[in-house]
């Protein structure tokens, strides 16, 4: 899961107009900006795999540190914990984060520990199992919440015109075919995987922001029907 996870944050936003930002898409991502950072320092370990589909490309040996059931939800508290000044924005920004694990669970290739060195794993592997096919049916996971996303807010004035023309590039740009993880996996190492943990990483903090921005100012220029 990737596109589906800031599609998961629209549509977030559009249910809880009142609530920041920031908390809501930047968290959706949180997980892997912590992934992609531990990865580089080697806390986290993945390999190349030019045939993990359909757009990894790696093979994810231990995640644990971010993406077992227990370290998700200790990450998650700690990110709404960030917005405590507000208990009910700490409180979507906790479900925001921890909807990342809750979305990885069904494409995951029984990764996902229960907890750090668990022999315990989850993920139904929709990944291994459909290929292609499971890039296709994100897709259609995107389009149903954007949906409901844009839907929701037009009736404040608000247009998502921009955030989705963000998603879907977003979208194709990680394609089987077009997925930068596929370069990265034919470098060598230590390179594929300190590039894959930094494209990780990048991958959410940068849309993350940008979406917030284009939000935010979707919502100061919304038109009063």
């Amino acid at each position: 899961m990737y596109v589906g996870h800031f599609a998961i944050g629209l549509a977030l936003k559009a249910r809880y107009p009142r609530i920041p930002t920031l908390p809501i898409l930047l968290g959706v991502g949180f997980l892997d900006i912590l992934d992609g950072l531990f990865i580089i320092l080697g806390w986290n370990q993945v390999t190349p795999n030019l045939l993990a589909g359909p757009f990894l490309f790696f093979f994810f040996f231990f995640i644990d540190w971010d993406h077992s059931l227990l370290a998700a939800l200790l990450w998650s508290a700690i990110w709404g914990a960030l917005f405590l000044k507000d208990k009910r924005v700490a409180l979507i920004a906790f479900i925001a984060s921890f909807s990342h694990f809750i979305a990885d669970w069904p494409m995951h290739n029984s990764d996902l520990a229960l907890f750090p060195y668990s022999d315990t794993h989850l993920g139904l592997g929709l990944w291994g199992k459909l290929g292609t096919l499971s890039w296709l049916l994100e897709g259609l996971f995107v389009v149903v919440l954007v949906t409901y996303a844009w839907r929701s807010s037009a009736k404040r004035g608000i247009s998502l015109l921009w955030p989705s023309v963000v998603l879907t590039l977003r979208f194709f740009n990680v394609s089987p075919w077009l997925s930068p993880m596929k370069h990265v996996a034919r470098f060598g190492e230590p390179a594929a995987h300190l590039a894959h943990g930094a494209l990780v990483t990048l991958g959410f903090l940068i849309p993350g922001l940008l979406l917030t921005w284009l939000v935010n100012r979707a919502e100061r220029d919304r038109k009063v029907p």
